[in-house]
């Protein structure tokens, strides 16, 4: 449950826990007051029926009247009921109905009377059938008579209920009003907190992995004063915001410096791997009479430059990209491109199986021809090096609405899965199961996905024992 539905539910409860107190406290203050007032209608009641039972009402002897006479003696109200208790446990009761007649009671309301205790206190009764609920005193009479007088509590009883009804709907609509209020209102006080998250959710949507990042995002001063909860929180999300960016902002000085150094690195290094290659290749053509170890020794100089110098271009090409410098951009047809990339491919692993699956119209986008080339060669090369002779590596090409995929697959051994998630980054290298006979560099697949990038596009790779395959998207249009 939110923060929102949790405090609107609070005040719900606790405004809805008041009103039910506060109604059983008045109901019951109520009840009690008309029960008393009630006490002395009946004490009222008692004094007129008694006076009348002992033969001095209106100054006129009696003597021992039946009920009906009790019933009717003057002043009686609507509802009393007069009851006569013998010795022998047999009641005589009547009631005096709106009419001004008097009605018999039935066997079991009269049996009911009889178990009531003599003892002269006010209690309540509940006769059952029309009569209902009563309030009855029963106490000595003359000549071991019970006199029982009873009013009925039927107007109490209905005040207390169309007051517990009032006060029911009155307290319905004043928690409904007050969660529509409190709804209002727990809302409007969490605004800022809510502005606090956009704020946390814009930051979390930054590419702060890679390239340099302006942080410039900041909660408002107004919901970052320290003297409110929610200002403690923006204060506290300003204050990690400003570290976050002093951080990023000195590992982005401290990665420049490096992409400075690899790249000045790399064109200085170009000019002396020429001349070592020059000059070893010149030694090796130059006719002289050298032992047979001394060409071999100046071979494999040639061959290690040759390495290195791919290794320096690789290198070079990298920290370009990562200064952001923008590649060329001409119309190229991959198509070609493909069919091209592929034949080299054959020439060079002739112990692979070819594969080339085109669709039938020629397929080009907008991008540096050269840079695309170098993308699927490396993945060409990736597919032979890694697996073993035999293997069938099948490069597929095919439009996809406004993108173009490009897919290399193998049938190999496929690649460690613990490599996968890694396996675009920089020097990174296949474990014993993809062998590394050619003397791989680990940039090979970091170029790829550099220069994909660079076009807009991005790279992927699914691999499972038996089927591997490393897919390119690119965009049909223009480099962003």
């Amino acid at each position: 449950m939110t923060l929102r539905n949790r405090l609107v539910l609070g005040i719900v409860a606790l405004l809805a826990a008041v009103t039910i107190m506060i109604g059983v406290v008045s109901v019951l203050a109520l009840q009690g007051f008309l029960v008393g007032r009630l006490d002395s209608q009946l004490n009222a009641t008692i004094g007129r029926s008694q006076n009348a039972f002992d033969g001095q009402h209106g100054g006129a002897n009696y003597g021992r009247p039946p009920v009906s006479d009790l019933v009717a003696v003057p002043g009686q109200r609507t509802g009393t009921l007069v009851g006569l208790l013998n010795s022998e446990g047999l009641v005589t009761a009547a009631v005096l109905n709106e009419k001004g007649q008097q009605l018999t009671l039935d066997p079991a309301q009269l049996q009911h009377l009889a178990s009531i205790p003599i003892d002269g206190q006010h209690r309540t009764v509940d006769l059952g059938g029309d009569l209902g609920s009563y309030r009855i005193n029963v106490h000595d009479a003359k000549d071991g008579q019970r006199l029982l007088i009873g009013l009925p509590m039927s107007d109490v009883q209905a005040t207390v209920f169309q007051l517990t009804l009032l006060i029911a709907g009155i307290g319905l609509a004043g928690v409904i009003a007050a969660a529509v209020a409190g709804t209002f209102v727990v809302r409007l006080a969490l605004r800022p907190l809510a502005r606090v998250a956009a704020s946390a959710t814009h930051v979390s949507e930054l590419p702060l992995d890679r390239g340099e990042v302006a942080l410039a995002v900041r909660v408002p001063a107004a919901d970052a004063d320290p003297a409110t909860e929610v200002g403690t929180v923006g204060a506290a999300f300003n204050r990690m915001i400003e570290h976050v960016a002093s951080a990023l902002s000195a590992r982005e000085a401290s990665e420049k410096k490096v992409r400075t150094f690899v790249a000045d690195a790399s064109h200085e290094l170009r000019t002396p791997l020429a001349s070592i290659r020059g000059y070893a290749e010149l030694t090796r053509r130059g006719g002289h009479d050298l032992p047979p170890d001394v060409v071999h020794a100046i071979s494999r100089v040639e061959s290690e430059s040759v390495r290195m110098t791919a290794l320096v271009e690789d290198l070079l090409l990298l920290a370009r990209l990562d200064e952001g410098n923008t590649i060329d951009g001409a119309t190229v047809d991959l198509t070609l491109l493909l069919i091209d990339t592929v034949s080299d491919a054959r020439a060079v692993g002739a112990d692979h199986v070819w594969e080339l699956d085109l669709p039938e119209e020629p397929v080009r986008v907008h991008g540096d021809q050269a840079r695309l080339h170098q993308v699927f060669a490396n993945l060409l090369t990736n597919a032979s090096a890694h697996t073993p002779a035999g293997t069938t590596v099948r490069a597929a090409l095919r439009p996809a609405g406004e993108r173009v995929i490009i897919e290399v697959s193998d049938n190999g051994p496929g690649v460690d899965a613990a490599l996968v998630p890694t396996i675009f980054e920089r020097f990174v290298r296949g474990d014993g199961s993809r062998s590394r006979a050619f003397g791989s560099t680990g940039l090979g697949l970091a170029i790829v996905t550099a220069v994909v990038e660079a076009h807009g596009g991005s790279a992927e790779v699914q691999s499972a024992p038996g089927h591997t395959v490393f897919r390119v998207s690119l965009p049909v249009g223009e480099i962003a």
